[in-house]
């Protein structure tokens, strides 16, 4: 059975005190456990006495004993051929009380077997429990415990040993079926009423507490692959900036067709790439510096290629290209004829990068139609995430503009129509995953939710 210790020696000491109350000549009382099937381990539960002359029960096990903890498995206490009869194999076996009430004549005291010494008068009485209980599922009935002759016990029987009442008496003051007796079986009986009720009780806790480890469990994966599942959804948000980056790229040609004059991003990122080429026989052998040069004209050459946002795009050559072009300057006198040059193509490259967000200059893009040059720009320098859907649907329409003439413009509508289906979905996802976790968590139903 499962009970607490605490709880179970507390169960013990209020039985034996009750006992010992209702019963005059009754001095000391003892409770065995029997554990489980088929070892049936009998154990010392706790001990109480009354003091010599007063009703004060001294509790616990002073004396030493075969029953102590870990105390006796069946198939040391039962009984055996040419070995020690014990009142506590009798009491399990046969499920029946044993009385000692003549000591001199009592056939399983263990003391006198083995030393002769006589025992005082006591009663043994064994707590049943009914087989359908404490197990509620008969399949998961355990294997039943073998006596000596590998007969097994309890086989027949509609109740299983969980324990055994032990009373000791004043000699002389007890006989077999007596009062006694009778009160002892029937007090028997409410203490296996009363394990049965407290192991019910800590079962159920146990499965309480085991289903809200495995709810906690199920909502820690599920929260992690929830996680997992939006981190992969993420390449929907890059994919689609990717595609307005398209659109940013195409803005911009729009603004050299119109000023071809200008210069660009590009223009002057291939100016300062060529002045780079240019020198980059002279570093050969120079190690470092020659890998830096190297470095930086690659940098230079992806950023030419990316249409990057105007933020982004201003950190990269603050962070790359400029402290490289300060360093190779301030190191290497082969750009000395150059540098002003190269330092007004860096301030004007900073600058340069945030055209496309000028507002004036895009009003005369006199080649589109005024519609055109107020939305492209305004969708082309968007950094889509998912509290931006509505530029989504201005993209569509901006698609669908009957002036609009674009490489891919119908693959690009195309792969944003798909993503955007992909997107609107996140939200829904998200929310009922949400739900689901919580009701896992707190054990709410999901339509509670």
């Amino acid at each position: 059975m499962i009970i607490g210790s605490d709880i179970l020696e507390k169960t013990c000491k209020d039985m034996i005190e009750n006992i010992l109350f209702c019963l005059g000549d009754a001095h000391k009382g003892t409770i065995y456990r029997v554990g489980q099937m088929p070892k049936l381990q009998a154990v010392r539960i706790t001990s109480g006495a009354l003091t010599l002359g007063s009703e004060q029960i001294l509790w616990g096990l002073p004396e030493t004993s075969d029953y102590n903890f870990p105390g006796k498995t069946w198939e040391h206490y039962r009984d055996r051929p040419e070995h020690i009869r014990e009142a506590m194999g009798w009491c399990v076996e046969r499920q029946k009380s044993w009385t000692a009430d003549n000591p001199y004549e009592d056939a399983r005291s263990v003391r006198k077997q083995l030393s002769g010494e006589i025992e005082d008068s006591h009663h043994m009485e064994p707590v049943l429990v009914r087989k359908a209980d404490l197990y509620w599922d008969q399949a998961e009935l355990p294997e039943y415990p073998l006596d000596h002759e590998g007969k097994a016990i309890w086989k027949d029987s509609e109740y299983v040993v969980v324990a055994v009442i032990k009373i000791h008496f004043k000699v002389g003051t007890i006989k077999r079926g007596d009062r006694s007796t009778k009160i002892i079986k029937k007090l028997s009986q409410t203490l296996g009423t009363e394990l049965l009720s407290l192991h019910i009780r800590e079962t159920l806790s146990e499965a309480q507490e085991a289903l809200t480890r495995q709810r906690l469990q199920s909502c820690n994966v599920l929260a992690h692959e929830m996680r997992n599942t939006l981190v992969k959804l993420g390449f929907i948000f890059s994919a689609i900036n990717a595609e307005i980056g398209f659109l940013r790229e195409q803005w911009e040609v729009q603004l050299e067709k119109a000023f071809p004059d200008m210069a660009s991003k590009k223009v002057i990122l291939a100016r300062l790439s060529r002045l780079l080429e240019s020198r980059l026989p002279q570093l050969n052998g120079a190690g470092k510096i020659s890998e830096l040069a190297k470095e930086l004209l690659s940098e230079q050459q992806q950023l030419a290629r990316m249409p990057l946002m105007p933020h982004v795009g201003e950190k990269w050559v603050n962070n790359r290209i400029r402290p490289k072009w300060c360093w190779l300057l301030s190191e290497v006198g082969a750009w000395e004829s150059e540098e002003l040059e190269i330092q007004q193509l860096l301030e004007s490259l900073q600058k340069v990068i945030w055209i496309g967000t000028d507002k004036d200059l895009a009003l005369q893009v006199n080649h589109l139609p005024p519609d055109l040059r107020t939305i492209w720009p305004k969708i082309a320098y968007v950094d889509f995430k998912a509290d931006k859907m509505h530029v989504l649907q201005e993209i569509m329409y901006f698609l669908d503009h009957p002036a609009l003439d674009i490489p891919h413009q119908q693959q690009t509508k195309k792969i944003l129509t798909s993503l955007k289906a992909l997107v609107e979905m996140i939200p829904e996802l998200e929310e009922r995953a949400n739900r689901i976790i919580y009701s896992l968590r707190n054990g709410a139903s999901f339509e509670a939710c």
